[in-house]
């Protein structure tokens, strides 16, 4: 290779790299000096576990470490939160920015300068260490980055203690309501049981095996006062067929009877009538004692056949019998007071049958009705329960003894700016500027097809030439080209930071527009790392 050769080459196209070394070094200056610095001020915080042991009392709020600082940075970053700071703190007051930034465009920035990380320790059992947080904000000032700084770390404190006991408050109020709910339900079902029972007195489970049993006892009782109605139509039959023998035989009245054997039968009869009270008809003792007056009334038959056949003075007498009336009307009075009985007994029964019907599907309704209250009063009893534990919850929270976030180091104001490093800024301008100019020279020599040497025309032609003649420019062309060099160095060493800085304080800063440009194209991670590298 004839690096003799192209290094004149290199000396012909002198003037282009040096150009491009001058635009590249004009923007690298230029940039290093206009970009703003950049202040970074960090704050750590720590979220601290619960302070009372959870077997003794645990708070309501179950939420971990990384969910609560991930809700609380979106709560942070929201639009009216930023806003809301940006005014307050007046980050953007007096700035050429503000008065062309738009809303969403301080939305965006502010996002991009808030830096919000977690980290989590490594602890010594190999579980889990404790949850760290770096705060940051990136500002033009040192004062405002710290400042700003410490307001985010406030937000932080006041989010977290407000949504914790937010959730403890809303949770207790939640078991609140559905413990008065449950206890209104439970005073509903419960008058709904007392109508029932009150409107089926006769007819509830609890009192079937009373009532069957007081049916049998009507039953027996309805059975004895039929036996003592028979009896008493029995006893009223021999009374009146006695009657009507004495009447038939002259006889005045039973108690006209003067013999003893006649006052024997009357006591007789008496007796039989008593004891069919209480035994049955085919009981031994009441056959003996029917024989024996069956005998005893022989006997008196015979007695009043003599009386009559001998004309004696025992005549009946036509005065009314009052005595057999008054035993007739007792009789009868004693009938129809067991006929009485016997209707009420019966009805008595008959309501009992209907309860006793009634019965299973009232113990059905009820068991519902039971069990719907059961299963309210278990539910009454666990929202209780859970309120108890709430409001104990509710009490951690609001002495903020449960989980929380506290302040490990405060921001301070920084000593020197994190960005932008102008003196990498200015090299690799003027270092880019270099490989541009390279890559320009490289360029137009490689697309010039022109014969420059005696070796191309060989090469070129086949034939080898005898001499070779230089052009020769004249004076004028000499001054022209001169002329149009050292002009458009000028205008790049004036035109190119005149240029930057306009823009730069008068349009758009800078930073702003390589951060547009690159969201603009889809090269926003690019341009992130350009300015961080640059940083």
């Amino acid at each position: 290779m004839d690096f003799k050769f192209y290094f004149s080459l290199f000396l012909r196209r002198l003037h282009w790299f040096l150009l491009f070394v001058v635009i590249g070094s004009a923007i690298g200056l230029t940039l290093a000096k206009v970009l703003p610095p950049v202040y970074v001020a960090h704050a750590r915080l720590l979220v601290e576990s619960e302070q009372i042991p959870g077997d003794l009392a645990s708070s309501t709020v179950r939420m971990e470490a990384a969910e609560q600082l991930e809700i609380i940075q979106q709560r942070i970053l929201t639009r009216e939160t930023l806003v809301d700071m940006a005014n307050r703190l007046n980050i953007y007051q007096g700035t050429q920015a503000e008065r062309r930034m738009s809303t969403e465009s301080l939305v965006s920035d502010m996002r991009k300068r808030i830096s919000i990380t977690t980290t989590v320790g490594a602890s010594g059992s190999g579980k889990g260490g404790a949850t760290f947080v770096t705060v940051g904000f990136k500002a033009p000032t040192a004062q405002m980055a710290a400042t700003v700084t410490n307001e985010l770390v406030t937000l932080i404190l006041r989010a977290d203690v407000t949504m914790r006991t937010g959730t403890a408050r809303q949770t207790l109020e939640f078991f609140q309501q559905e413990v008065d709910r449950l206890d209104g339900e439970l005073s509903k079902r419960g008058a709904t049981i007392l109508e029932f029972k009150q409107g089926n007195q006769e007819a509830l489970p609890e009192s079937l095996d009373f009532r069957r049993s007081q049916q049998a006892a009507g039953q027996e009782r309805l059975l004895q006062l039929e036996r003592e109605e028979a009896m008493l139509r029995d006893q009223r039959s021999r009374r009146q067929r006695i009657y009507e023998f004495s009447l038939a035989n002259g006889i005045a009245d039973e108690s006209a009877a003067s013999t003893p054997e006649q006052k024997q039968l009357r006591a007789m009869e008496e007796e039989l009538a008593s004891q069919l009270v209480v035994l049955s008809p085919s009981n031994p003792k009441i056959k003996i004692l029917e024989a024996r007056i069956a005998s005893q009334r022989s006997v008196v038959e015979a007695q009043v056949a003599r009386q009559a056949a001998a004309g004696s003075d025992t005549a009946l007498s036509d005065a009314p019998l009052s005595d057999f009336e008054a035993q007739m009307a007792e009789i009868d009075g004693q009938i129809e007071f067991i006929a009485e009985q016997k209707e009420q007994v019966k009805q008595r029964l008959e309501n009992l049958a209907v309860s006793i019907r009634d019965t299973p599907s009232n113990t059905i309704t009820l068991d519902t009705l039971e069990r719907d209250y059961a299963n309210l009063r278990a539910q009454y009893d666990h929202a209780v329960s859970n309120m108890a534990r709430a409001a104990t919850g509710d009490v951690i929270e609001a002495l903020r003894q449960g989980q929380r976030i506290s302040i490990v180091e405060q921001a301070i104001t920084p000593n020197k700016p994190e960005k932008p490093n102008r003196l990498l800024i200015a090299a690799g301008g003027v270092g880019g500027g270099m490989v541009l100019g390279l890559v320009v020279v490289l360029l137009l020599e490689l697309l010039n097809k022109g014969i420059r040497r005696p070796e191309d025309v060989t090469a070129a032609l086949g034939i080898t030439p005898f001499a070779t003649i230089p052009y020769y420019r004249t004076t004028h062309e000499k001054s022209r080209r001169r002329s149009i060099i050292l002009g458009a160095f000028g205008a790049c060493l004036i035109g190119i930071p005149l240029i930057l800085w306009i823009f730069h304080s008068y349009i758009v800063p800078l930073d702003q527009l390589f951060n547009s440009l690159g969201q603009g194209f889809g090269l926003a991670a690019l341009m992130s790392n350009v300015t961080i590298a640059l940083g």
